[in-house]
This record gives C-alpha cells, sequence and structure tokens, in this order.
C-alpha cells in the first residue's frame, strides 16, 4: 500500500462530491465528534441542525474541524481534513443573503434537509427546537490517499 499526500484541489473535489463527514468541536477541553450532512461551496461547508449539542458547543468556541473519507479500489480510500471556523447564520436582519445562499447550496442535494431536522425526540419537543443554518469557514485543508501497490 503506497500513501500519498492529496493536492488542495484534490481535497476540493473529494468535498464537492460528497455529502457526509464528521464534525468534531471542543468545549471546556473535551472533545466532541459527530456525524454531519453538509454542502461544499465557496471555501465553506454549509450545513443545517437543530439546535442541540454540537450548535451549543460551537458557539461556545467557534473553532471546528471535519473528516470526510471516500473509499478507493480494493483496500484504498481518501481522506481530507478541514480546520475551520463556526458560523451561524442566524434568521434576522443583515444576514438574509448568507442564509438564502446557504439554502440554496444545501437544496442542490435530494432531501437535504433531512438529517439535520430529525433528533430522538417527541413531536412535540421538535417543535419548540429552532432550526440553525450554520457554515464552516475553510481555514485549512489538507488530504492523504491510501493506493493498493
Amino acid at each position: 500500500m503506497q500513501i500519498r499526500t492529496l493536492s488542495t484541489l484534490e481535497c476540493t473535489k473529494l468535498l464537492t462530491a460528497n455529502r457526509a463527514g464528521r464534525l468534531a468541536c471542543a468545549k471546556d477541553g473535551r472533545p466532541y465528534v459527530v456525524p454531519f450532512h453538509y454542502a461544499h461551496a465557496d471555501n465553506h461547508l454549509y450545513a443545517f441542525s437543530m439546535s442541540g449539542k454540537k450548535i451549543d458547543w460551537m458557539r461556545a468556541n467557534p473553532l471546528v474541524s471535519v473528516q470526510v473519507d471516500a473509499p478507493g479500489t480494493g483496500h484504498g480510500w481518501k481522506s481530507v481534513i478541514v480546520t475551520g471556523r463556526y458560523e451561524e447564520l442566524p434568521d434576522r436582519i443583515g444576514h438574509e443573503a448568507q442564509r438564502d445562499h446557504a439554502w440554496f447550496v444545501l437544496s442542490k442535494h435530494f432531501d437535504w434537509w433531512e438529517p439535520g431536522a430529525l433528533k430522538p425526540a417527541t413531536t412535540s419537543d421538535l417543535q419548540h427546537l429552532p432550526h440553525v443554518f450554520f457554515r464552516v469557514s475553510i481555514a485549512e485543508v489538507s488530504g492523504r490517499e491510501a493506493l493498493e501497490s
């Protein structure tokens, strides 16, 4: 097996071609990693969620990391790591254009809203949870690929 470093362009292509990754955040010195669905555009990863632990933690500490991978042939794989900053796109005056852009980018994917709109709660509980649009502003991206020899 050979391991090689992906170029920035290859990393960007992998981010654009995929929709699911793992979002890592930290609060009070404790890490937290969750799966999340995203859409990649203009050096950002756009996402939609309901309020909860990850949103609370990212509001407290906006520095995050994202890992996205894709299988290769045989035992091969590709993996990209993003480091960046959580940016909430609130539903209020002054943020309409950014929120509309997030909606546009996300809505290109079938059922884009479903993973972020579901929680293990009763229907009455869900009615009171606000929806949150956010993006991860990409500061750095790096990647590796494993190729069978």
